[in-house]
């Protein structure tokens, strides 16, 4: 071997060899759950290629890291649609033989691809895969190292979160029993825990680890694929002059790929700038006692400072990843990045001077417009926002419908007739596709919307800069500088001589800005109707909606910060760009000050905790903790277990939280929002007092026989909530006592 690649390769196994060791040191016995997670999306990824490579063939790295993401949609969803139409059971077994069924698939179209001369493998750019798998590794460790001081799953909705993974663990078939309402099964977007579960099943890993590791896993991937993407498009932009470029500049594309990938996962928003920083600085020179910063502030602003009966929510990836809740939003993170990708691949392959369209009407048109594979896959992805994120498939089907129609203009060259039939086509597929492969879900679902209204309340001017501000004023001034460099003293000036005048990461650019701002605009005007209309109206809708906004606005900034600065020959740009730049980089300060807020000393690796979820039973719980883990180890199936329910967000329902064991009833909140059948909570609310304090037997076999009750749980919050009520020899005389704890007295009786 010469002494070159051999310096070459020593170099490039360097930094892999200390993260390998970095991790083992940090992360102690959990490394191996970690390493087998990062083999496995790797392997995954790998052996999808020669699908992603095709999708993403104009992109340098062929997709590489969205291969990631695109393996799990294909072996996860495809698992989850063969057992939701009872062709299949919902084993390890299953998960396993369907990946492998895939792989086979994806093999052999990568050897029948090769066999025509199609490279879909990244070969020409391997030091680029390598540098974002390292990059990959950094996020998914550090954050999974963070987790191990925070680990359990307790506080917030993380018992709901985690319940669903225990549930489905224990399920062969789905969707799963809910565990807090043992009449009926799950009716929530719980396509986010599936997929959890799912890695786990395939990995044969513990769904204690497997908790947190799905959220550091999708914390990883929350700065990888943004780093991909704008990777991409700020290459692109620079065109000819990316090849030739000389020092520092010929970095640019990883430049602003970093702080885009920065920007969407690690950042907060001016908030934390104005009122974590610049105020308390102030106070500081006055002689005043400065502030104190909470980090949730950042998502409690609007309704809550100043106080007014209008309380909001505008949480953004960050803060998701700091808290550690495991909801659908964000688990969709990465499935609405590889949405975002595909579209953007889909534009550079039809925007392509060889892409032959064919003559308008004919059918070889219209198999052109119709089996882009782009926008198939697309379809199928919006489909399943449905059951991962209900949300994110309203929002980002108009995404995908605002870059079609953008995109038509220029390949219908202005035609007004073709651009709207070919559009409406193209939507009305998506419609009917993503509709088909997710009836198994919608099929079994009922609705939570209640209707929308307009909205009664409306956000303080100064609120909306403050949190909103630097993107969307950076997005205009973006627009408004395409238009004078396009328009002026342009020949026409039309919509498609604009939109055919643009560089193609421009436009993806544009849109992705103003889909943004319409989406923090859109909570101002309307809001989607819910229970929780009295007080916090808009909360749901503005919480939903301006989370997405975050993520193309992170991306959208990176972007054209280094658009401005770096194309742009006029100097108030520049300046403009770099004010923005240092605004942009002082956000991300968010990440310190949450991380020390909620995870403590993090420089000290002696203090971590580790990654089991339910650790925290033993201190949190020390009366119940035995009894739990006694009926996880040794219940199998979905008995129903009966314990005490209470108010969502309370420490009531651990039992079946931790064990994914189905009880009669559990938060309430959150069944109403399910159900939306107060009547039916409140009778069995008062049912399962009874059985607890009654002392007529026969009423008391009567309702655990209505119920369905296997097991009956008297611990802690038994014995809080029904003090001397309680009717233990009545408990007791029902079956027989298979677990007492001899110092707490909690016991468990198992009904006969």
């Amino acid at each position: 071997m010469k002494p070159d690649i051999i310096k070459k390769v020593t170099i490039r196994a360097v930094p892999a060899a200390v993260l390998i060791a970095l991790s083992a040191y940090l992360l102690k016995g959990d490394v191996w759950t970690f390493w087998t997670w990062y083999l496995l999306a790797m392997v995954l990824g790998i052996v999808t290629m020669p699908l992603t490579g095709r999708l993403f063939r104009e992109f340098d790295d062929k997709g590489w890291m969205f291969s990631k993401v695109l393996a799990v949609v294909v072996t996860g969803f495809g698992t989850w649609f063969l057992v939701a139409v009872k062709l299949l059971k919902f084993t390890s077994l299953t998960c396993i033989g369907v990946t492998l069924a895939c792989g086979a698939g994806c093999l052999l179209l990568g050897k029948a691809q090769h066999k025509k001369g199609i490279e879909c493998l990244p070969v020409n750019h391997l030091d680029l895969v390598y540098w974002e798998e390292i990059l990959f590794f950094v996020f998914f460790l550090l954050w999974t190292y963070l987790a191990g001081f925070h680990p359990a799953a307790y506080g917030t909705e993380k018992f709901m979160d985690y319940g669903f993974m225990e549930a489905m663990m224990r399920s062969t078939t789905l969707p799963a029993v809910d565990l807090w309402y043992s009449e009926g099964n799950i009716n929530y977007y719980y396509g986010g825990q599936y997929f959890a579960v799912f890695l786990t099943k395939l990995s044969g890993t513990s769904v204690e680890l497997t908790y947190n590791l799905m959220r550091t896993f999708v914390a990883g991937l929350a700065f990888s694929l943004p780093f991909s993407l704008i990777y991409q498009m700020t290459r692109d932009r620079m065109g000819k002059r990316a090849a030739g470029a000389v020092g520092w500049r010929r970095y640019f594309p990883q430049i602003t790929g970093v702080v885009a990938g920065i920007s969407v996962s690690i950042a907060g928003n001016m908030h934390y700038v104005v009122y974590g920083q610049v105020l308390p600085f102030l106070q500081k020179l006055t002689g005043q006692e400065p502030d104190s910063y909470w980090f949730p502030d950042a998502t409690r602003y609007i309704g809550f400072n100043p106080d007014v009966p209008d309380k909001t929510i505008h949480e953004f990836p960050c803060y998701s990843f700091v808290l550690g809740d495991l909801h659908a939003h964000v688990v969709n993170i990465m499935f609405v990045l590889l949405l975002l990708g595909l579209l953007y691949a889909w534009i550079k392959m039809v925007r392509k001077k060889d892409f032959v369209l064919g003559q308008p009407g004919t059918g070889e048109f219209w198999g052109k417009q119709l089996f882009m594979p782009q926008i198939l896959l697309a379809a199928v992805l919006l489909g399943m926002f449905h059951w991962t994120n209900f949300w994110d498939f309203v929002i980002y089907f108009v995404v995908t419908g605002g870059v079609v129609l953008f995109t038509n203009i220029v390949l219908m060259k202005g035609q007004t007739k073709w651009i709207l039939g070919v559009t409406a086509a193209q939507a009305a597929e998506v419609l009917a596709v993503g509709t088909v492969v997710i009836l198994p879900f919608t099929l079994n679902f009922e609705t939570m919307v209640q209707g929308v209204a307009v909205a009664q309340y409306h956000s303080l001017p100064h609120q909306l800069l403050i949190l909103w501000g630097l993107p969307a004023i950076l997005t205009v001034i973006f627009v408004i500088v395409l238009l004078v460099e396009k328009l002026s003293g342009a020949k026409h000036k039309t919509i498609f001589h604009f939109m055919e005048s643009l560089k193609l990461p421009d436009l993806f650019a544009m849109i992705m800005g103003l889909c943004a701002i319409g989406l923090v605009l859109i909570p101002e005007l309307v809001y989607v109707r819910d229970i929780y209309e009295n007080g916090n109206a808009r909360a749901n809708t503005m919480f939903k909606l301006t989370y997405q906004a975050y993520i193309m606005f992170g991306m959208t900034m990176a972007y054209v910060i280094f658009r401005l600065m770096v194309i742009s020959y006029k100097k108030f740009l520049k300046a403009a760009a770099g004010v923005a730049l240092i605004l942009l980089v002082w956000t991300w300060g968010y990440f310190g000050n949450s991380v020390s807020s909620w995870f403590g000393n993090v420089q000290d690796p002696s203090q971590y905790k580790g990654l089991n979820a339910t650790a925290f039973l033993e201190t949190d719980f020390p009366e119940d903790a035995a009894g739990i883990r006694w009926l996880k180890k040794n219940i199998t199936g979905s008995p129903v277990v009966l314990e005490a329910n209470g108010d969502s967000y309370t420490e009531y329902e651990r039992v079946s939280a931790m064990t994914g064991l189905p009880t009669v009833l559990g938060w309430y909140v959150h069944e109403w929002l399910w159900r939306n059948d107060v009547a039916d909570l409140n009778t069995k609310s008062g049912d399962i007092e009874l059985i607890y304090t009654s002392q007529d037997e026969k009423q008391v076999k009567e309702l655990v026989e209505k119920y369905d009750v296997s097991y009956i749980f008297v611990g802690s919050c038994e014995k809080n909530k029904y003090g001397e009520n309680l009717n233990h020899e009545l408990l007791s005389s029902l079956g027989e006592t298979v677990f007492q704890d001899g110092s707490s007295g909690t016991y468990i009786v198992k009904v006969g």
